[in-house]
């Protein structure tokens, strides 16, 4: 069927591209939101007379909207379909953007903040659900890491394009452009089909939805994956919050060249996310799961031990990259892993495991900056994030090689399975 609302039937192979291409350009509302304006971070908090922890703040503040926003938006998917809560999202997170441009103050800005992620949380949550309506086992986490690739491109562009737009004018122009992007957006998404088969929607109020957390809750695959992903998002958003002031303040950087850097390093996440599909031609997600984390246990140690040995920059930032590269392959499979066996709860699950990685990097990314924001503290964080995750991966969620995970059976047919 078309995009006028009826569940998609088999797409052509060249449709099933464009599908991916615009689920993952819907993907990108997380990086855009938060990518754009950091190399106009320090001199936001000096026009509005705040200190570097307010500042991030409104980082913070958009990543808890991004969490909580899921928790509804998720269920609600599950309930009515995805494409309305999609509209309704992108609409409002248009509004928000160009609210935030208009801030007087550093607290009107964070609140704003927090209504732009809530909103912004649509795209996240609904494009995870539409995979897991489509896609099933090794090819759903294959089709999750050509999405990083096609997502990544926004925290390579955003960064380096806010770096540059700052020459003519200042951070509130970038708000502004991030309104027009999400406007664009919009239109995108009333091309996309309804991927939820109406015998798949759920009736009833909050207690369904509570049967749907519950039941989700209770796998403890799903768990394992969840707690060690949000721990690994901990790694991320350390660095996203304070690496605009350790490689600015600290090493003296200019704005134009931090987004450079930033965006070489984004590079590095999206080159993780195509190693990791590529072992994904071989090997089952669940055999590559542990063993990647551990791969970015080492590589966040040795970012570590740079920045403790005061590394020049010409050190310490092949030290980062490797260390951001590394956080890039064992997502895609966690993601997979979760979503893998709840076919009628996926919007329910892709909820929960959003919600979660943005509340903890919320939470806990802003800890790297007290006492100021230095490499020490960053790459710290980073790497004591890593371990956890690899714990939770290797004891709690403990998959199998030889005991891969099955789905519960769907109640419609399996051709959605189509060649990516």
């Amino acid at each position: 069927m078309t995009a006028g609302g009826q569940p998609v039937g088999q797409p052509p192979i060249a449709r099933n591209r464009r599908l991916l291409f615009t689920l993952g350009a819907l993907s990108t509302f997380g990086p855009l939101s938060i990518d754009l304006y950091l190399p106009a971070l320090p001199a936001l908090a000096r026009q509005l007379g705040a200190s570097d922890g307010a500042a991030q703040w409104s980082i913070s503040a958009c990543m808890i909207g991004l969490a909580v926003g899921q928790l509804f938006i998720g269920p609600l998917s599950d309930r009515i379909g995805r494409r309305r809560p999609l509209f309704v999202g992108v609409v409002t997170y248009t509004v928000a953007s160009l609210l935030c441009a208009a801030a007087p103050s550093i607290e009107m800005l964070i609140v704003l903040r927090l209504v732009q992620g809530l909103a912004g949380s649509a795209g996240m949550v609904v494009v995870d659900a539409m995979i897991r309506d489509l896609y099933e086992g090794r090819q759903m986490a294959r089709i999750l890491s050509l999405l990083m690739l096609i997502g990544g491109l926004a925290p390579i562009v955003a960064p380096v394009l806010g770096g540059q737009l700052l020459y003519l004018f200042d951070w509130r122009g970038l708000f502004v452009l991030l309104a027009v992007i999400s406007a664009l957006l919009m239109l995108v998404a009333v091309t996309l089909p309804e991927t939820l088969r109406p015998e798949l929607r759920h009736a009833g109020g909050l207690r369904r939805v509570r049967a749907g957390f519950s039941e989700v809750a209770g796998d403890r695959l799903f768990v394992g994956c969840t707690l060690g992903s949000s721990i690994g998002s901990i790694a991320l958003f350390t660095y996203i919050s304070v690496s605009s002031f350790v490689l600015q303040d600290g090493y003296g950087v200019s704005p134009q060249a931090f987004s450079l850097i930033f965006a070489v390093n984004s590079v590095g996440l999206i080159l993780g996310g195509w190693v990791n599909a590529l072992l994904l031609r071989r090997f089952q997600p669940e055999r590559l799961l542990v063993p990647e984390s551990l791969v970015a246990v080492v590589a966040g140690a040795g970012a570590a031990v740079a920045a403790a040995l005061h590394a020049p920059l010409a050190v310490f930032l092949p030290a980062l990259f490797v260390t951001i590269m590394s956080g890039g392959l064992a997502s895609p499979n966690a993601t997979a892993l979760a979503l893998i066996r709840h076919p009628a709860n996926a919007g329910t699950a892709a909820a929960l495991l959003g919600s979660t990685g943005f509340l903890f990097g919320a939470l806990f990314a802003p800890l790297a900056s007290l006492g100021g924001a230095s490499a020490v503290a960053m790459t710290g964080g980073i790497a004591v994030a890593r371990v956890g995750s690899w714990l939770a991966y290797a004891l709690v969620a403990r998959p199998r090689a030889n005991h891969a995970p099955e789905a519960v059976p769907r109640t419609h047919d399996s051709d959605h399975d189509v060649q990516a």
